[in-house]
């Protein structure tokens, strides 16, 4: 049951329209969720959605949260805490499963639906540029950033494979890894593109475990640096490629595709044209693992996603992924829906985060601020959470592909991708 700290009950001048956005959603959402939360408001006035002690407690520092919120939603409310106007004291995690057990992301306004279309307008990847200077922004962070929250194996950026007795992230990814090579049969000898490559995990496994030949594809100048440095490094210039390009601009045909983690960033106009280029880099015949964030039905992506960590970026639907690449040629193979794995993903890389944080921020006191803190760790968490909830809308997919109807060779059941998995 929903309670008022006795302050606000015995003020007469509590103004009714302060209860009607912020006040009115917290309680709405308190009164759908088990988890115990308190919020002390700008003005004394508290309240809390339990009796029991607060998991959480949502502390605001200025009046001007409230009106944040009445304009944009649960927008506001994130804007707000990225700001400094709000703390959140407690168990970080549990304030966005509450939220999405009480559905306020849902919270929203139509002004936030004017603000992603503006963002859209401005950051489109629909231009070359733009898609590079998007890419740049997120990705272009540097590895020296990303090191100690990432896994020790390959550093990679995407859903990890949690089978059952996994413990850590770092066997996790290997398991991804093995996984995608296995479901394209990857072989040594053969070639392989890995769209959107990142520093390499993937390119280098595929050549130490399959002895297979990797031309990454990616569109980050400093990521393709980075990852050139290690290769030469290694002696591996001759084995392993790095092309620098656009994700529809990548040259050459290869045996089998891996894209891990690349539609999301092909923009909201761009998916058909994205997983064209992909088509177009295999042989006939040739199997390909299409992995990536979508939603079931058409929707708007999270537009505070797409304002502070992804730059036009967009996720786009199952569907319209499976129709595209039906256009295109490729034959669907194999789906397989990893929401929960990611879930299991982001909370490790949202805890290394955190525990990381005095020595990301000494790379760069300016860049790496108290401001830049609060809004990843709200993009880690409130994403861990988001792919937990069974309330999500959004999904981690794996769609193994073939270019045309070839693929004669197909073994006829999934047996083959856990025969020789630890």
């Amino acid at each position: 049951m929903s309670t008022l700290d006795s302050r606000q009950a015995g003020r007469a001048g509590v103004e009714p329209r302060r209860l009607s956005a912020l006040r009115s959603a917290l309680a709405a959402m308190g009164g759908r969720s088990d988890i115990p939360f308190r919020v002390v408001f700008a003005d004394g006035t508290e309240y809390r959605n339990r009796e029991a002690a607060p998991a959480f407690t949502l502390r605001l520092r200025h009046s001007r949260v409230e009106r944040r919120v009445a304009i944009y939603g649960h927008v506001g409310l994130l804007e707000a805490y990225f700001d400094g106007d709000l703390d959140v004291e407690g168990d970080f995690a549990l304030s966005f499963r509450a939220a999405f057990d009480g559905g306020f992301d849902q919270h929203t306004s139509p002004l936030v639906a004017l603000r992603n279309r503006w963002h859209e307008a401005r950051y489109s990847n629909r231009s070359i540029a733009q898609a590079k200077a998007n890419a740049r922004f997120h990705y272009g962070l540097g590895q020296a950033f990303y090191r100690p929250w990432l896994d020790r194996v390959g550093m990679l950026y995407t859903c990890a494979y949690w089978s059952e007795g996994t413990t850590t992230l770092e066997q996790a990814q290997t398991n991804k890894m093995d996984h995608v090579c296995r479901k394209v049969q990857l072989a040594a000898g053969e070639t392989f593109v890995d769209v959107g490559c990142g520093w390499g995990g993937l390119l280098l496994h595929a050549w130490e475990c399959y002895g297979a030949l990797g031309t990454g594809i990616n569109t980050t100048t400093e990521q393709v640096r980075e990852l050139r440095a290690e290769l030469a490094q290694r002696g591996l210039e001759d084995r392993i490629k790095v092309v620098e390009c656009d994700f529809r601009e990548m040259p050459g045909r290869y045996d089998k595709l891996l894209s891990i983690g690349t539609l999301e960033h092909a923009g909201r106009d761009q998916v058909h044209e994205v997983i064209r280029a992909h088509a177009e880099a295999l042989k006939p015949g040739g199997l390909g693992v299409i992995h990536f964030i979508g939603h079931v039905g058409m929707r708007d992506t999270e537009f505070y996603i797409r304002k502070h960590i992804f730059p036009g970026g967009w996720i786009p639907s199952l569907a319209e992924a499976i129709t595209a690449m039906e256009a295109c040629g490729l034959e669907v193979l194999d789906v397989e829906n990893l929401r929960r794995h990611y879930a299991l993903t982001l909370d490790c890389w949202a805890q290394r985060f955190d525990e990381s944080w005095d020595v990301i921020s000494a790379l760069d006191p300016v860049r790496f601020n108290e401001r830049f803190r609060r809004t990843w760790r709200t993009y880690l968490w409130s994403c861990a959470e988001m792919f937990r909830s069974p309330n999500g809308r959004t999904y981690l997919f794996q769609v193994t592909v073939s270019k045309g109807n070839l693929s004669t060779n197909q073994p006829m059941s999934r047996a083959y991708l856990y025969r020789h998995a630890g």
